[in-house]
């Protein structure tokens, strides 16, 4: 009995710390959701660039693919501009101590150069930490039919 005890708690001791640092991860890159959500409502170019890898793969879903500067650029200009963003069915998948992956559901109002329009997507990001701070390094997008 006392040979299971020690078991369990060794166990105990050898797994908590991995669970602590995956919830840590977690929580700081769902942060980094949010604040990347906002910054593209907002068009906030400096906040964009901060969370943005300079090696940005950022994909449409009508297959265009923008690199950092693009990207930025298109928010900024209104080229695409996002009224409204509904981000629902997160999930966080912690890769490693640097990579952690996300995916949701947009729902957006959009407003793309004076047109407006409601989108629905599949969204991935592969987030990884740069330099202490968690970047965008690659954005894919699908559409929900």
């Amino acid at each position: 009995m006392i040979k299971k005890v020690i078991f369990y708690f060794s166990m105990l001791i050898i797994i908590t710390p991995g669970l602590l640092a995956q919830s840590k991860q977690q929580k700081q890159v769902e942060e980094k959701v949010e604040q990347l959500k906002k910054a593209m409502i907002d068009g906030d170019s400096l906040m964009l660039d901060k969370l943005s890898s300079n090696n940005l793969i950022y994909g449409h879903s009508g297959g265009h693919i923008d690199d950092k500067k693009e990207f930025v650029h298109k928010l900024v200009s209104g080229g695409s501009d996002f009224v409204s963003i509904d981000l629902t069915e997160p999930t966080v998948t912690v890769v490693n101590k640097k990579t952690v992956v996300t995916r949701h559901t947009l729902s957006a109002k959009t407003n793309d150069n004076g047109k407006p329009a409601d989108v629905h997507l599949y969204v991935m990001i592969v987030w990884q930490k740069q330099h202490g701070q968690w970047k965008m390094v690659a954005r894919q997008a699908a559409k929900k039919l």
